[in-house]
């Protein structure tokens, strides 16, 4: 098996990601691999809305610069971080990066220019509507990776019984039919 050299951990800075990220950080100190921790913001945060009476007048917005939407963007970043920094400090290298741009596109040019041998995503659950014509940002990358690419998700609660029959209506616990 080929040893890891480079993980690619994309993050959305949602609750779902962290865990992709503590795998990534694990998976890497036990490669000794370089770990790159991807961030790709959102388009709609260069918008800046002055107020709601601002909309209502009918002032114009205007987007905020592009430099500080990617410091924005890299201060969410490292507050992501923070409670992860002990076992970011122990692997030998970490990369942060943010970028701008479409998000399943950003990732895979990402992975491709940094030749990395893995991609950790953590997958949300979603099966709305959106889900279902698009696909999910995790499908997209998995289908144009130029790497293989590890989706971790956590376990489903179990099923309650909800209004079933018991095992014991269909012949269960079968009685012992030996006399002795």
């Amino acid at each position: 098996m080929k040893q890891l050299s480079r993980i690619l951990v994309p993050t959305d800075l949602a609750d779902n990601s962290r865990r992709a990220l503590s795998y990534g950080c694990w998976l890497a100190g036990e490669e000794n691999a370089a770990l790159i921790v991807l961030h790709v913001a959102s388009e709609m945060s260069a918008w800046e809305f002055y107020s709601e009476d601002a909309l209502v007048a009918g002032i114009d917005t205007k987007p905020w610069p592009l430099d500080r939407v990617l410091a924005e963007a890299t201060l969410d970043l490292n507050r992501f971080l923070e409670p992860h920094m002990s076992s970011l400090k122990q692997l030998r290298n970490v990369t942060k990066r943010v970028l701008l741009g479409p998000i399943a596109q950003q990732i895979n040019s990402v992975a491709a220019e940094e030749k990395a041998d893995l991609v950790i995503m953590s997958p949300r659950r979603n099966r709305g509507l959106r889900h279902w014509l698009s696909g999910g940002i995790t499908d997209r990358v998995t289908r144009l990776s130029p790497c293989p690419v590890l989706s971790i998700t956590p376990p489903l609660p179990s099923q309650p019984w909800r209004k079933k029959y018991p095992p014991l209506f269909f012949g269960w616990p079968r009685q012992s039919t030996v006399n002795l």
